[in-house]
């Protein structure tokens, strides 16, 4: 098998669509309390993105798609507070909140690997891969069950976006010249932090489903 491959199967064996939080929106059983404190926990990883980027791209080749994929990850910031102004969320409160215990773990998880180039390059191709998947579900549940068609363009630029950044993230990695255990490594806890977050959303909002 592959790199790619690998860490396919990887994303598919532990799919953030299987996650309980992500079947409940999928299924309309959230409820707009539960989205509220999604999207202030979930805005940590949107403002970490490029974050990681900025460590990561120094420790490669110079990159046009990547340092434009990064200017994007930027842009993406403003687009997610207004979904969560949308679900009732002061942009004061949003921008002074720094999430539960296992967000910050999750968080620090993915920056954990960003010490090498291509760590780095297979943690962010396991986050991006399966967020145009992800969106689409995302968007699909906001306008089926909650009646939200507006501030929902985070979702709608992701379903195309990622798929080029994971394409970008895609091609570094099967060029690598190194040994594959580091990228599936990072990979590997890439998609854990994932569902890491997910984790701490059901454990805060949904404890009485």
């Amino acid at each position: 098998m592959s790199i790619i491959e690998r860490i396919d199967d990887i994303i598919e064996n532990n799919s953030l669509l299987k996650h309980k939080f992500y079947t409940m929106w999928s299924d309309g059983q959230l409820t707009i309390p539960m989205l509220s404190g999604y999207s202030k926990e979930y805005y940590q990883m949107v403002k970490a993105v490029p974050g990681l980027m900025e460590r990561i791209l120094p420790l490669g080749p110079h990159d046009d798609n990547l340092e434009q994929n990064m200017r994007e990850e930027y842009d993406h910031i403003p687009l997610w507070r207004e979904f969560a102004a949308r679900l009732g969320v002061d942009a004061a409160e949003l921008e002074e909140y720094e999430g539960l215990p296992k967000t910050q773990a999750a968080i620090d998880m993915m920056y954990g690997q960003t010490g090498s180039f291509h760590a780095g390059a297979a943690a962010m191709y396991a986050l991006e891969k399966e967020i145009p998947r992800v969106s689409q579900t995302k968007l699909e549940g906001l306008q089926e069950f909650y009646g939200i068609s507006d501030d929902i363009q985070y979702f709608a630029q992701h379903m195309e976006a990622d798929i080029r950044h994971a394409r970008d993230w895609s091609d570094i990695l099967e060029s690598a010249d190194i040994n594959d255990d580091v990228m599936i490594d990072a990979a590997t806890k890439s998609v854990r932090a994932q569902n890491l977050l997910l984790d701490a959303c059901c454990e805060k909002y949904c404890n009485n489903n």
